[in-house]
Parts: C-alpha cells; structure tokens; sequence
C-alpha cells in the first residue's frame, strides 16, 4: 500500500544530515528517529517511549507511560523509566506521546490459553521476543483488535508499523527499504547446478530416498516404492518448498547437513 500523508511537509534528519534515501514530503511524526532507525548499523537500541503499551503478556499486562526497547530483532525492555538510560547507551528514541503499541502479531493460543509456560507465549510484547508491532493514536486503539483494525481499514493513520525490528510502515505510508511481496503465481525454478544440494538424500532407516535434481524437480522412493513423489521444489535459503504434481504443498529445512522434511531426517547418499 501507498498512502499519502496529507500533514506538514517535514525534512528527515539523522544525526549527519538529510537521509537522502527517506522522503520527506510524507513523513512528520519523529522524521529523524525514521531516519536514525533506517541507517543503523552500529546495532544502535531503538526505544518507543511514552507509549501506552498493550503487550498481550498475562504477567506484565497494559502499561501507560511506558517504553518499549529492542536491539535489533529482539525486544530486550518493556515498561516505564527505561528512557532514564537512553542517552547512556546512544539509543534512538521515538516519541510517542499520545499512542498506543500493540502487537502487530497475537497468539491466539496464548489468549485462549492454549500454552502452559510464558516461555513459550509468542507475539507478545515480552522481552525476548521479536519486536512486531503496530504505534496508533491512543482513540483508534482500545485493545489489539482495533489497533490491527486501524491498519486493515484506515493505515494512513498508523504512525509505525514495525517487523524484527524494521520499520514497514511510517507515518501512514511505506517505510524506505521495506520488503516488498513477491509477485502473485508460480515462480520459475532456479537453475542449481553446482549445487551442494542438488543429490539424492536418504533418511536414516533407508526409507525415503528424495532425490533433488538441478532443473528444480523432486523424485522420492518410499520403502522401495519407486516415484511415491514427484513435483518441483524451491529453496530460499535453508528453507525448502515443495509443490507436488497432484497439487499439494510441503515443505523442509536444511540444517547443516542435513534436510528435515515431513518427520524425517536425510543426509546427502
């Protein structure tokens, strides 16, 4: 999405001048701290301060007056006097008076009370876990479910909206640098030859054999059962997907030398 920002024109400014890869005609809420956050490199800690904070965490709860803090993709503060340090460890700081954080992402299986440990609530606002959320005006974010509303029917009024800890959406319009989507249909495979991946990969009791070839195609033997499975893969990273020839999904993970995939685990042959 695109949306014009109909506010004060505001020039962005970093602590060495114009960032000439923001723009300035649609931004003007914290235009430096968007700046500032775009061009961190040194691993610099980002803190949203002075925030009524909706964390979705049964221990902490909702807090007003408050400060979120991360570095990088990992939130590592939240609650209030946090900014008493900021200058301390050169964070970046965004103001947001008069705003609501809320995740961007909400467990459903933690609200309904589906996890036995907080260890393992995802999507929540806790230290620890990755800093997806969405900043909305106070009015427009009585709970989670009308600050995503928010997003869904009236983004231009989203001051952020931030994902592992990189800005997506600020100020009602896309952030520079953004992720885009990728384009809609069935992407052409990669030509892998050379790969190291490309071989045949038999799990540990000889019973699948899954041979991946260079042209993108996948063969698999199950218990001597010969072309079980036949179809087109793609990896992106260590990540593998599978589209078979009668139509379903699946997917995989390398891990080092190793490809697990559907309950098994397969070295190269």
């Amino acid at each position: 999405m695109s949306i014009t920002d109909t506010g004060t024109e505001t020039e962005i400014e970093t602590g060495t001048g114009t960032d000439p890869d923001t723009d300035s005609d649609t931004v003007s809420w914290n235009p430096k701290a968007l700046g500032e956050i775009l061009s961190n490199d040194e691993g610099r800690p980002v803190l949203f301060t002075n925030a009524r904070i909706l964390t979705m965490d049964p221990l902490i709860g909702t807090m007003t007056g408050a400060d979120l803090l991360f570095v990088g993709s990992l939130v590592v503060g939240v609650g209030p006097a946090i900014v008493t340090a900021a200058q301390d460890d050169n964070a970046i700081v965004v103001d947001c008076t008069g705003m609501t954080i809320a995740p961007a992402v909400v467990d459903t299986v933690a609200l309904a009370g589906g996890r036995g440990h907080r260890s393992k609530y995802v999507a929540t606002l806790t230290p620890g876990n990755t800093p997806d959320f969405l900043v909305v005006p106070d009015e427009l974010a009585a709970d989670v479910p009308n600050a995503v509303a928010t997003l869904m029917t009236r983004p231009e009024q989203v001051r952020a909206l931030v994902a592992a800890g990189r800005p997506v959406l600020w100020d009602g319009t896309d952030a520079p640098g953004r992720a885009t989507a990728p384009e809609a249909g069935i992407p052409a495979s990669d030509d892998l030859t050379g790969s190291p991946r490309v071989g045949v990969w038999i799990d540990r009791h000889d019973f699948l054999h899954q041979e991946l070839t260079a042209d993108g195609r996948y063969d698999e033997t199950r218990g001597g059962r010969p072309h079980a499975y036949q179809g087109r893969y793609w990896i992106d990273g260590d990540r593998i997907d599978y589209l078979d020839d009668l139509g379903f999904w699946a997917y995989g993970e390398f891990q080092g030398d190793e490809l697990h995939h559907a309950g098994y685990v397969m070295k190269l042959g």
